[in-house]
């Protein structure tokens, strides 16, 4: 297999034939001529069906992530809804992790369950907690590894036996640890869930999701569905997408290299209560993380020592650090997970700490970027 950046730069990709153009073209008909009647010219009839520009991005992702099947959507919620659509029906079971990202959680506590599909939260580092929650109409166990955000780690290997032998596909989403860090189909996932919109776009100028499987029907499937509900990315969000991921190598090094370091600095500082980050030794997921990530990634949570106003004040005073929602672009972002991105957990077993701090670390100059979180830290010391 040719590696990774290689494949993220050409994977499905190749000059135009008439013009020569290395780069792919954003295809923006919304319909294609046909030879006859069914005489398609490549499959194409009708751009909710397929685009010629979302084929490439769908063929680069398959590849990057080593499946067979890549199926982008119009954003990670849409690529969620259509899988749970599929593989859960009225009286099914899933397992969740009990520190889910919060749109994940809001779909299925409030939106799924009103068509009678039940649900567990689970810590998924405890295995015989998961055994125990499973259930003859268990038919997903939805992993996120690691977690957002409390930068949880479940072993994806051991998630698959587990799943497998209860009948139950094994769903993992590698928003954060992106397809250059971690390849869970490899290690026996059965769907692997993106937002794209994140570290494969990389640049917060795009919304996207994709699904990556291996199996054959799975994939009619989701194509099926995805077609019959129209969660698609339109041609330019999905070459916008496609051009970021041709850098997820680079981005990925340099996001983990400051992330490393921010870790360190906050680890020391006194205003931190405590760090979470799977690159620190004392992290309870360090080891697993280890075996199956090829480095620990570029986000990193906190405790503010000060509590709820602390972890305010310090979201508020930061320069380089923008207060904002979302994550892994090549811009630093700090925000206040309890009141922004997982306010929807408020008052269930997922609810986050009001002392937390989550930061996307950017591939600024890791210099600037510590400075400026500690001149926030200093300031509520």
């Amino acid at each position: 297999m040719q590696g990774f950046s290689t494949r993220a730069i050409h994977a499905g990709q190749v000059p135009d034939p008439t013009t020569g153009a290395v780069t792919t073209s954003i295809h923006t008909s919304s319909t294609y001529a046909q030879d006859g009647v069914g005489g398609t010219r490549g499959g194409y009839e009708y751009s909710r069906s397929a685009n010629p520009t979302r084929t490439v991005l769908q063929d680069q992702l398959a590849a990057l992530e080593g499946g067979k099947h890549a199926h982008a959507f119009g954003s990670g919620m849409g690529a969620t809804d259509t899988l749970l659509r599929i593989l859960l029906k009225p009286g099914d079971h899933l397992v969740i992790p009990h520190d889910a990202y919060g749109g994940t959680f809001r779909l299925v506590d409030k939106v799924l369950s009103g068509f009678g599909v039940e649900h567990t939260p689970v810590d998924l580092a405890d295995h015989d907690a998961l055994r125990a929650a499973l259930r003859p109409t268990t038919r997903v166990v939805w992993c996120e590894t690691p977690t957002n955000p409390l930068l949880g780690i479940a072993d994806i290997a051991v998630l698959a036996g587990v799943a497998h032998e209860a009948g139950a596909r094994l769903v993992v989403d590698n928003t954060f640890a992106s397809p250059y860090l971690q390849t869970p189909l490899a290690l026996g996932a059965d769907v692997v869930v993106h937002s794209t919109t994140k570290y494969v776009g990389g640049h917060s100028d795009v919304v996207g999701g994709a699904l990556v499987t291996d199996d054959d029907a799975l994939s009619e499937q989701i194509a099926f569905v995805q077609n019959s509900t129209g969660s698609v990315p339109g041609p330019f969000d999905a070459w916008l997408t496609l051009r970021g991921a041709k850098t997820l190598a680079v981005r990925m090094e340099r996001h983990c290299d400051n992330a490393e370091r921010v870790a360190e600095m906050l680890s020391a500082h006194p205003a931190v209560a405590s760090v979470l980050y799977p690159g620190l030794p004392g992290h309870p997921g360090h080891e697993v993380a280890a075996k199956q990530m090829r480095r620990f990634g570029g986000m990193v949570s906190f405790l503010a020592a000060g509590g709820r106003d602390a972890a305010l004040r310090i979201c508020a005073g930061t320069r380089l650090f923008t207060l904002a929602e979302s994550l892994g672009g090549v811009e630093s972002l700090i925000e206040h997970p309890g009141e922004m991105t997982h306010a929807s957990t408020a008052g269930s077993m997922l609810e986050v700490p009001d002392s937390l701090v989550r930061l996307s670390v950017g591939i600024e100059d890791a210099d600037d970027l510590l400075d400026d979180l500690r001149a926030a830290l200093d300031a509520v010391r």
